[in-house]
């Protein structure tokens, strides 16, 4: 046996010190191998939605649904079935609108009816797991009398009863609210294992400091990073130029209140600066998307805000490409183009007017410099974002589990694109002195973007790693980008539908060929023939006739327009896509109302399966990724065994 086999081996002994010990973890490990495997969900460009995100979450995507309707059938009326599901959903707020409906005899009633109903919820969720994950599950103050009441206790002949004189008890001593709250969230965490979240969390939406709250409580949750998440990651390493546009995009969805409330970083020195320098300029190109409701000086203060940082934005943009030049994003310099006197600017030639002709900081013969007064501000914003303890934990979080890519349960999961060329091969792109393409691009990128938040030692190396943050934001070389341009620029200072047009990679055409996925599955080293890619970032245009499945089923594209912004375009509240032991099923939503609508009314987020792609076996964990590891430790465990045996270790017995 090699010496660090074997040193490997004596590390094992110290947890398994013994046959006996070594052999059991072997048998529960075998029997954990064959039960089904874990559900997964899927969910893809959230844009700040948490309310209609969060209910998604506490419904499974229908799954909860599902599970009531295996329990009940026709046993319960469809009113019941959705008063329960109301009940798992939001069960804090449903017992207090019980209190304030019903008599104190009708709710001590409704307290026993709902527990049964709940307990065999419940059971037919835990029915895959095996008691050491579920004890993990239960909350602490329940967990006994939950294992109790979900076993299959041979020994009470009378489970009625003895179940009955459990509830009554809890109802007597008060304690009815907080067990339900306990079954409740019991039952949404078994029937979803694992969250992948493909990316793009922030931007557009009022709440993505929600979300991320919420999703750091999970405990098995993963993202693929959108470039709406790396221009906050690159925002919270102190990236100036990922920083204005992180603020412009909270101006322009009119969410600075994300900003200052969500985060508490303090906007009033970019407020005192925008009302001086922009005091008597409508500043009409810089709208907001703002409800009627709104104060109108509110939305006039916005808008100056909005102006002033997009001005610094594209000033530090510049800066940032003369810096990178292999960035090759010379056409994203405009400010240079500009004939300041006449209010035009000339783009390849053609000369356009600008719709607004008020630069008061910029100085023609050195555009890109930013005022002494632009530089100041910039530097307290800087410190702000650095300095905001809830936005760097995010982050951190962020970075800890999430990465471009993941290939996981035959499923390769990314936000965005794998760059292509016109033939549908792999587009070499070059970073520094060397040429990247496929995997190996993902790669190069995420490594460089720990860097940039990580990075001590290499001041360098941590400059580059932000660079390359904002690059992966915006470049037409970057995966999660995928556009041509990105034409900021245009969209606010000329009237011209082409020049504002962002062309998608050559990948959203040619995924639907068999041939370029299959290259794509064979690069990441998944199996073509069982395999799937799972991808958000483009709006699937539903209303238009466009499907999310491409290629006969072996891609998805599963952005379906959970940001309001994007709805007209979908026609739908966005997808979802659940993966359990029985195969996949992706989902489309309807708009969810609000909380109170659930609660009150009992109306839940209309969903319809849009596919189903059943598996010809029902899935077990020995076929999933954590199998692969389960069967590792088997191995690893066998040959302890055998060392014992032979002697070549001995036995604490």
């Amino acid at each position: 046996m090699q010496h660090l086999n074997l040193k490997y081996l004596e590390s094992l002994a110290t947890q398994y010190p013994n046959i006996a010990r070594a052999s059991t973890e072997i048998i529960n490990l075998q029997a954990i191998l064959n039960l089904p495997k874990e559900t997964e969900h899927f969910v893809s460009d959230i844009h700040g939605e948490y309310e209609q995100f969060l209910h998604i979450l506490r419904n499974g995507s229908g799954a909860i649904r599902n599970k009531i309707e295996d329990v009940f059938g026709n046993t319960l009326s469809a009113r019941d079935k959705k008063s329960l599901a109301a009940l798992v959903y939001y069960p804090e707020q449903k017992v207090e609108r019980m209190k304030m409906e019903l008599s104190h005899e009708d709710l001590l009633d409704w307290y026993k009816v709902s527990l049964n109903r709940l307990i065999a919820v419940c059971k037919e969720s835990s029915a895959k797991y095996t008691r050491s994950r579920l004890r993990k599950s239960f909350p602490p103050d329940f967990s006994y009398i939950l294992e109790e009441l979900l076993s299959e206790n041979n020994r009470v002949v009378q489970k009625e009863q003895y179940y009955n004189e459990i509830f009554d008890t809890i109802i007597r001593i008060n304690r009815a609210k907080e067990f339900i709250v306990a079954i409740s969230q019991t039952i949404q965490r078994l029937v979803v294992t694992r969250l992948h979240v493909i990316g793009d969390i922030f931007d557009r939406g009022p709440g993505p400091h929600i979300i991320m709250d919420h999703l750091m409580q999970l405990e098995n949750v993963d993202f693929q990073w959108g470039n709406h998440d790396m221009v906050w990651m690159g925002a919270a390493s102190g990236h100036e130029a990922c920083i204005a546009n992180v603020i412009r995009l909270s101006a322009r969805y009119n969410n600075l209140d994300v900003l200052e409330d969500g985060y508490g970083i303090n906007l009033v020195p970019l407020a005192s600066f925008a009302i001086e320098t922009y005091r008597d300029d409508p500043c009409d190109c810089f709208g907001v998307h703002a409800e009627d409701h709104h104060d109108p000086r509110e939305v006039s203060l916005n808008k100056k805000m909005h102006k002033a940082i997009a001005v610094i934005q594209f000033k530090l943009e510049g800066q940032v490409i003369k810096k990178r030049p292999e960035f090759n994003m010379d056409n994203r310099m405009l400010l240079h183009k500009i004939d300041y006197e006449k209010g035009t600017i000339t783009i390849d030639g053609k000369t356009y007017e600008l719709l607004d002709k008020s630069f008061p900081t910029i100085d023609p013969a050195d555009p890109y410099r930013l005022s002494p007064e632009e530089e100041s501000l910039m530097k307290r914003l800087r410190m702000n974002f650095r300095n905001c303890d809830k936005l760097q934990e995010h982050v951190r979080f962020l970075f800890n589990k999430g990465s471009m890519y993941l290939c996981y349960n035959s499923n390769l999961l990314y936000h965005g694109c794998v760059p292509l060329d016109e033939n549908g091969y792999f587009r070499k792109v070059k970073l520094g002195s060397r040429e990247y393409s496929g995997k190996e691009l993902y790669d190069v990128l995420e490594y460089y973007a720990r860097k940039g938040y990580y990075e001590q030692d290499n001041q360098e190396e941590h400059e580059y790693g932000k660079d390359i943050m904002w690059y992966i934001w915006s470049n037409e070389n970057s995966p999660v980008y995928g556009k041509e341009k990105m034409a900021t620029f245009e969209r606010y200072f000329i009237d011209d539908k082409a020049i504002q047009e962002e062309k998608k990679d050559y990948y959203y055409k040619l995924i639907e060929k068999e041939e370029v996925a299959n290259r794509i599955l064979t690069e990441f080293g998944m199996d073509t023939e069982h395999s799937h890619i799972i991808n958000g970032h483009m709006p699937v245009k539903t209303v238009q006739g466009e499907s999310p499945v491409k290629c006969g089923g072996k891609v998805m594209i599963i952005d379906g327009g959970f940001s309001r912004a994007y709805r007209r375009t979908t026609g739908i509240a966005g997808y979802t896509l659940i993966y359990n032991s029985y195969g996949l099923r992706l989902v489309s939503h309807n708009t969810f109302t609000s909380t109170e609508d659930v609660i009150e009314n009992e109306i839940d987020v209309h969903s319809d399966t849009v596919i189903t792609e059943l598996s010809s076996y029902r899935e077990r964990v020995r076929d999933t990724e954590n199998g692969k590891k389960i069967k590792e430790k088997i191995k690893d465990l066998e040959e302890l065994l055998h060392a014992y045996r032979s002697g070549l270790i001995l036995e604490q017995v």
